[in-house]
């Protein structure tokens, strides 16, 4: 049954259509000046490591000043780099480093809100009638003073901060300290284009564009409706539909501009993050056609583990679609992969790694989850540590510093156990990310799995990433194929990229009994495998076990 048929010409496409980007979360990649925190200088120290896995680019977070109240996402300086990460002379070098490399280097760009210390927001409150009051979301009271409407925060509580100086509220869908931007207003839509200018006359090779999908608001700030009970989440900001303060139609024109800007300087990109209930229907708005997104950001494959039959039905989804979809197992946001789907007990997913055990599939390695990752038809993400299979780490209350999960403790754990350092050198103090305590505890479960320890190892999980990556590159159907789905049942899942001259099938148990397939000569066409057992006229699947092979089925 074919998924994907649709696309350009497989020799035109660009060079984002199905490239691997490896995620950096800064603060935690590499310390580069001694004081516990990441930086630029120390992601460039690193980059060879980057490079040696055989991806396209990295994407790099927010680097920008910052208050650091949710570490980087409220940003207070759109064009500037945080003294605590380096200068702008370092991103420049940074850039050449990379681009010297062969990597291509996407930034985060923070558009639907800023930090309170923004000069913008420090004008805005000031007064109604300034020159930037109407920069900021900023509405009345209700007759008994309440907040405009029911509006909720992702950081807990209502979206609405008392500003004295107005005599209004302010909208802030994350923390009170991270204003809005009013999108509405012409002059804001002008100056964040500008700062999109600005990186990209930098060398920048494009752009991935937080919560894209809440920059515009309704101008007549309706009540969110309430889900019915059982779709409601566990706290209150999961209860309601996010009707009136997301996916709002002024996006599609103010994206259509982005997009050409990005077209103006030749082969960049854009791919947005987008969140909510309505996320799917919503990355195929913002992708259709060449004038919007170049691709969005799925959160399909972010929470619980999925089913055979559930990825089959996500890969579905993008049948003759326009536009294109990136992937993604893990990121700075979400528990990583290998503690949430890798074994019986692994985490159901609640924007924070709550819920309950999967205690009826079997066992799945790392190796597995990243042979699936790189056989399907898309823009590829890999979050930092997931090369090397690491698991989420178990950082003790008194250290956490996620303000969602400091707001929610104990009912979700937030953020920090997937943002832990880096382990470079297993011995080495802090695992060789940095030479004084880090901003985070190294989680000591990973030391085991550190670069140097797996480096040498042709059977770890960064040597099988490597392989993987270079089947990937190394064959036209992987990279820009189409896809199909040869089976898909409880437990089986049979893809089938077929591009160019080649065809390569990817099967995978993820089931708790052994499978098997009938493939023609399969023994002699086997380009990896992970645990199958192939034989002349047919494949053995142990539970847990993944096989690329060259040919038809």
């Amino acid at each position: 049954m074919p998924l994907t048929t649709d696309g350009p010409p497989l020799t035109a496409c660009p060079w984002w259509r199905g490239a691997v980007l490896y995620q950096v979360y800064l603060r935690s990649f590499a310390d580069g000046d001694g004081d516990g925190l990441g930086d630029l200088r120390g992601l460039i120290g690193r980059l060879d490591h980057i490079a040696g896995l055989g991806v396209d680019g990295l994407w790099l977070g927010p680097f920008y000043p910052t208050p650091d109240r949710d570490f980087g996402y409220d940003v207070s300086d759109h064009c500037a780099v945080d003294p605590r990460f380096g200068t702008l002379d370092d991103f420049d070098h940074l850039l050449r480093e990379a681009h010297a490399r062969g990597l291509k280097v996407i930034i985060d760009q923070v558009w639907s809100h800023t930090a309170a210390e923004h000069p913008w927001f420090t004008d805005s409150r000031a007064s109604r009638d300034n020159p930037k009051a109407d920069w900021y979301v900023w509405a009345d009271p209700r007759p008994d003073g309440s907040p405009p409407n029911n509006w909720q925060s992702w950081m807990g509580g209502s979206a609405w901060r008392w500003e004295p100086r107005r005599g209004q509220y302010h909208l802030h869908n994350f923390l009170p300290t991270m204003p809005d931007l009013n999108l509405h207003h012409p002059p804001v839509q002008e100056a964040l284009l500008a700062i999109a200018d600005f990186w990209l006359a930098r060398g920048v090779d494009g752009f991935r564009l937080d919560t894209a999908n809440l920059y515009f608001h309704d101008r007549q700030l309706r009540d969110n409706p309430a889900l019915p009970p059982e779709r409601r989440g566990r706290s209150p900001v999961l209860m309601q539909e996010h009707r009136y303060n997301a996916d709002q139609p002024e996006t599609l024109p103010f994206l259509e501009a982005l997009r050409r800007r990005l077209d103006a300087h030749g082969a960049r990109m854009a791919v947005g993050e987008i969140g909510g209930a309505n996320w799917d229907a919503r990355m195929a708005e913002y992708t259709e056609g060449t004038g919007r997104l170049h691709s969005a950001y799925s959160f399909a494959f972010l929470g619980a583990r999925p089913g055979p039959a559930e990825i089959a039905a996500r890969l579905d989804a993008w049948s003759n679609r326009s536009g294109w979809p990136s992937w993604a197992f893990s990121n700075h946001d979400v528990p990583r992969v290998a503690t949430r789907w890798s074994g019986p007990g692994a985490a159901a997913f609640d924007f924070g790694g709550g819920g309950g055990a999967d205690t009826a599939r079997g066992a799945v390695p790392p190796e597995t989850w990243m042979a699936l990752l790189l056989a399907l038809r898309g823009t590829i993400f890999i979050y930092q540590g997931e090369e090397l299979g690491l698991e989420e780490a178990q950082v003790p209350p008194e250290r956490m510093r996620d303000p969602f999960g400091l707001a929610h403790w104990p009912l979700l754990r937030g953020r920090d156990g997937c943002r832990t350092p880096m382990p470079w050198q297993a011995d080495a103090a802090h695992a060789g990310f940095s030479a004084v305590e880090p901003w985070l505890p190294v989680a000591d479960g990973h030391r085991a799995r550190a670069v140097d320890r797996q480096a040498a190892d042709p059977h770890s999980m960064l040597s099988t990433t490597r392989r993987l990556l270079h089947l990937r590159r190394a064959h036209e159907a992987l990279r820009h194929g189409e896809l199909a789905l040869a089976a898909a049942d409880d437990g089986l899942l049979h893809l089938v990229r077929r591009g160019g001259a080649s065809v390569v099938q990817a099967a995978f148990n993820l089931g708790t009994t052994a499978r098997r397939i009938a493939i023609a000569a399969a023994g002699r066409r086997t380009l990896w495998s992970g645990g199958a057992l192939p034989a002349s006229t047919h494949l053995d699947l142990p539970p847990g076990a993944a096989w690329y092979g060259l040919g038809e089925p």
